[in-house]
């Protein structure tokens, strides 16, 4: 159970210190920076990610939703075609999904030609690739539980008789 609090709590805030996770879970720093490293070791920690407001940045990269339609193939279902997919350093993140679709991938890219020529160019010529569709973002609201632009104060509506 400290181990996923400890989890819970780095997962809110990835620069909370040992000292602090201590003192909210009730074990001592040393102890904390322990189960980190372990964690860490063991591959259940896989990196440290800040959350940022792209909106808010001179950063001109766009970005876009993919879904991918594979055939699944024998002794790998669609682990092989995944792998293979999540190579690209265009990819920055990769799941199987359930619905009409088997994998949808974030990519990013320079421009939406940029993109257009992933999609052409490395994702559709990938064995077991039947079908693509590619919807590009626009703008991001919320991530990882954090909303991105709350500079608006929320007003209530007015109620008049």
């Amino acid at each position: 159970m400290v181990k996923k609090n400890i989890l819970n709590l780095l997962r809110e805030n990835a620069r909370i210190s040992a000292k602090e996770i201590g003192a909210r879970v009730g074990v001592d720093e040393a102890k904390v920076e322990g189960i980190i490293k372990e964690l860490e070791q063991s591959n259940i920690i896989k990196g440290y990610k800040a959350i940022l407001n792209e909106g808010a940045l001179d950063d001109n990269s766009t970005r876009a939703l993919i879904e991918v339609k594979v055939t699944p193939q024998r002794d790998g279902g669609f682990d092989r075609a995944a792998k293979r997919i999540c190579r690209f350093p265009e990819v920055t993140d990769c799941y199987l999904v359930s619905g009409d679709y088997d994998l949808r991938l974030e990519v990013t890219g320079s421009s939406l030609q940029e993109i257009a020529s992933f999609v052409s160019g490395k994702l559709a010529t990938i064995d077991g690739v039947i079908s693509t569709a590619t919807v590009f973002l626009l703008k991001k609201y919320k991530e990882s539980g954090k909303i991105l632009d709350d500079e608006e104060e929320y007003e209530r509506l007015k109620v008049s008789p």
